[in-house]
């Protein structure tokens, strides 16, 4: 096998794709602070355990594990900075008060996401500690719609969904409790017929809300009828209650609700939110409420949050146009480097053509060139 050749779903990125995803890395970071965000910068590694902190199966499986040489523990090339970033909140951070992070890194897959998908995203995020309230819930949302605004896209779909309405259902049958993962994996694809089949030892009533909320999707009036057809227990009540709460304050021609779309309930614990852009069939962010993570690092806070692939952004936006840049010659006269130093300072990207060869650049676009008249050098306009 040739020696250049990458493993399957890992790609180098080239310099147009890396412009746009550095371009776009830095206007996301700083909108996030302009919400008083502060950027953290976890480590790659760590061991399993601080990875780990909730028992998750589908987390577990798509980290890659090592053994560290110093210690004999077993570590793991971290697959999502959610949790990471919790660890900092709780035990290095450790203030009193609301804090704010975000942060963007790479993460690592032992397998791809979809079809096209890479097995190295580069994970953007924000996270909110210490509120317990919708209204941390709601400025995660608007954060993310933001950040996707950003990225160019206007037209999005925001999909809502709360975790707290299957906990509380599976928690009612002890039947359900013990086939939870099956329930959940069911309801994920709305495979009504396995669902049916999972739950036909359920108690009727768990059974019957368990098989509506594969039904239970569409725009905000879902959440009248799931009223009507799920339990009137407080805990399902409550998260109804917050899903409205959601939905009204996002646009309402771009709200959608989906009781079944249940991606990260192993540690999520409140409203969840995905969104989708035209053309794509896989969520672009998720986000949603985790509050007992921080547990594992001796510190529970309220948490909520989202995330997103810069490198899947960056491959669904239009190719950017090279930027407009200065060729200049190579030389020791100190007035050509004294006008390229002031260039460079302006802000302005120069070129300086090596001797003996040709500037050969897909980035740049050479429209100007420093020339030499008369003794003097110029700033000139190139002829197209």
């Amino acid at each position: 096998m040739p020696n250049w050749l990458l493993p399957e779903n890992i790609a180098d990125v080239l310099p147009s794709e890396a412009r746009k995803i550095e371009e776009l890395r830095r206007t996301i970071l700083d909108r996030f602070r302009s919400y008083g965000y502060e950027l953290v910068m976890p480590p790659m590694l760590e061991y399993l355990e601080s990875l780990l902190p909730v028992a998750g199966h589908d987390m577990d499986l798509r980290m890659f594990k090592l053994v560290d040489q110093l210690s004999g523990r077993t570590m793991g090339v971290r697959a999502d900075m959610t949790v990471q970033v919790a660890r900092i909140d709780a035990h290095l951070l450790n203030r009193p008060s609301v804090t704010r992070l975000c942060y963007a890194g790479s993460v690592l897959h032992t397998r791809p996401s979809g079809l096209h998908a890479t097995r190295e995203p580069l994970q953007i995020g924000a996270e909110i500690y210490g509120h317990a309230g919708l209204e941390a819930d709601a400025e995660i949302q608007e954060l993310a719609l933001a950040a996707l605004a950003l990225a160019g896209f206007s037209r999005v779909r925001l999909d809502l969904c709360h975790v707290g309405i299957f906990r509380s259902l599976v928690a009612m049958d002890a039947q359900a409790s013990r086939r939870r993962d099956e329930i959940y994996a069911l309801l994920r694809t709305k495979d009504v017929p396995g669902l049916q089949l999972v739950t036909q030892d359920c108690a009727p009533a768990v059974r019957q809300a368990l098989l509506a909320l594969a039904a239970l999707y569409g725009d905000a009036s879902v959440i009248a009828r799931a009223r009507q057809v799920l339990p009137d227990e407080p805990p399902i009540r409550r998260a109804l209650d917050e899903l409205q709460a959601l939905a009204d304050l996002a646009d309402p021609s771009s709200v959608t609700i989906d009781l079944a779309d249940l991606s990260g309930y192993e540690y999520e614990t409140g409203a969840m939110f995905s969104i989708y852009v035209p053309g794509l069939p896989n969520a672009v962010a998720r986000g949603g409420r985790y509050d007992h993570v921080g547990e594992a690092f001796g510190r529970a806070r309220p948490a909520t949050g989202f995330s997103m692939d810069l490198r899947e952004l960056a491959r669904l936006m239009p190719g950017a146009e090279p930027k407009s840049a200065v060729r200049a010659p190579w030389g020791k006269d100190a007035a050509l480097r004294d006008m390229i130093a002031g260039l460079r300072a302006a802000g302005e990207v120069v070129i300086q053509s090596l001797p003996g060869h040709e500037n050969d650049q897909d980035e740049f676009d050479c429209d100007r060139a420093i020339v030499l008249e008369n003794g003097n050098w110029h700033l000139k306009k190139l002829d197209k």
